[in-house]
């Protein structure tokens, strides 16, 4: 017994065979259609092309209330033709007058000229705004739209730019944006920056004298720090020499890392900003630092702490001649605490502090744990070598006359001093 689906395909007509391009012509002619020529790239309006259909690749398709509505695919370009053109949009588009040719571009812009209208430019591609080029529309590859309710609308392709851009200069959008003002030219990355950031920021105060942040400070109840070690004369206040306008930076350590709070104009007002963080506040309140120490008073307190000043013989650039361990002589600038104290702990260098005289920064060197543990205990006479010392290797602490030695474990000891 036949099935139901069966009976239906033995019951349908077979499809006719399919026509060729002149017998496609023939039979619209006959039917007294007009297949409707387009520039696209299967040369009739409504014919799509489909190289994945290989038998019938042309498809006969229009839009049909915003969607795409197929009417079949065919064998030729003129058949798929002949199926649009029995179409009632087909037939309405057959009978409306024929188009214009189209304009060249000196007509299309003394077209736009006599209307009145603004052709409106664009660093796209084509040089207009809503022009675009399609490379697939060989005949006419200038494609023109426009947004309108949020939506793109195809006003149609057209051989020249210029002609396409007078399409979009006729429509109401365009209009209303060639009544606009003309939009500012475009920064550059230079300009944009300075304008960002002055808006985002809220304007800087003016500068302040050297007089105002005196007086700030006062009302405000804070002390400026003084600093001898520093050439601004305040604690927390470096002087930047490329930084003409505002010179002076309040900064301080945290953390083990160097923090800037800002430049200034002046160093009173850097020292001020200083003067506010909690770590100059605890500074203020902390006791004075006794006074310094003299060459003779530093000597006499090692003394009487029992403590060894560790003498040095090195003759590195570094070392500076200070003739101590860990004592260095800072010449860079004019500074009334020129000697600079400092050791290794732990693997790395410890600044320890800046003092009038080397023997004082030699004092607070060998107070430290570390310089107590690297105080050298003289061995018996009978381990050590004497031997009689070139001029070049003389110590720089040692006089000329002093030729007699000791050598041990690569350092000069005279008498009892030792000089590495």
């Amino acid at each position: 017994m036949m099935s139901s689906s069966s009976a239906i395909v033995a019951a349908a007509p077979p499809a006719p065979p399919p026509l060729t391009a002149k017998e496609a012509v023939r039979q619209a002619e006959a039917e007294g259609l007009t297949l409707l020529r387009s520039d696209n790239s299967t040369g009739f309006k409504g014919v799509g092309f489909s190289s994945s259909r290989k038998s019938k690749p042309y498809q006969a398709q229009m839009k049909r209330g915003g969607k795409s509505v197929s009417f079949g695919s065919y064998a030729t370009a003129e058949e798929a033709a002949l199926c649009y053109a029995r179409s009632l949009p087909a037939q309405a588009a057959a009978a409306a007058p024929p188009e214009p040719p189209p304009l060249t571009a000196e007509e299309a812009l003394r077209q736009a000229q006599a209307e009145g209208l603004t052709l409106l430019r664009s660093d796209n591609s084509t040089g207009y705004k809503g022009v675009a080029f399609n490379s697939n529309t060989k005949g006419k590859p200038y494609q023109a739209k426009v947004r309108r309710g949020g939506k793109t609308v195809h006003l149609g392709y057209f051989t020249t730019a210029e002609e396409a851009a007078l399409s979009i200069a006729r429509t109401p959008e365009a209009r209303a944006a060639a009544a606009a003002p003309p939009e500012p030219p475009p920064m550059t990355a230079e300009e944009a920056l300075p304008q960002a950031q002055a808006a985002a920021a809220p304007p800087e105060p003016p500068p302040m004298t050297a007089e105002e942040a005196l007086r700030q400070a006062e009302a405000e109840g804070l002390t400026l720090l003084k600093s001898e070690s520093s050439c601004t004369g305040y604690k927390g206040v470096a002087f930047l020499s490329g930084a003409r306008s505002k010179p002076y930076q309040a900064q301080m350590k945290r953390g083990g890392k160097s923090v800037s709070f800002g430049s200034y104009a002046t160093a009173e007002e850097a020292a001020l900003c200083y003067a506010r963080t909690p770590e100059g506040r605890a500074a203020a309140a902390a006791p004075p630092a006794p006074p310094p120490l003299t060459a003779e008073e530093a000597l006499r307190q090692a003394e009487a702490e029992g403590l060894t000043l560790l003498r040095s013989a090195s003759v590195s650039p570094r070392a500076s001649c200070t003739g101590y361990k860990g004592v260095y002589l800072d010449s860079s600038q004019n500074l009334t605490k020129p000697y600079k104290a400092q050791m290794q702990r732990g693997g790395k260098e410890v600044y320890v502090g800046r003092f009038v005289t080397r023997e004082e920064a030699a004092l607070v060197v060998a107070r430290a744990s570390a310089a107590q543990a690297a105080a050298p205990q003289l061995p018996a006479a009978s381990s050590r070598k004497r031997r009689k010392v070139k001029s070049e290797e003389q110590p720089p602490d040692v006089s000329a006359d002093v030729v007699d030695v000791v050598i041990l474990e690569g350092r000069f000891i005279v008498e009892s001093t030792t000089f590495e």
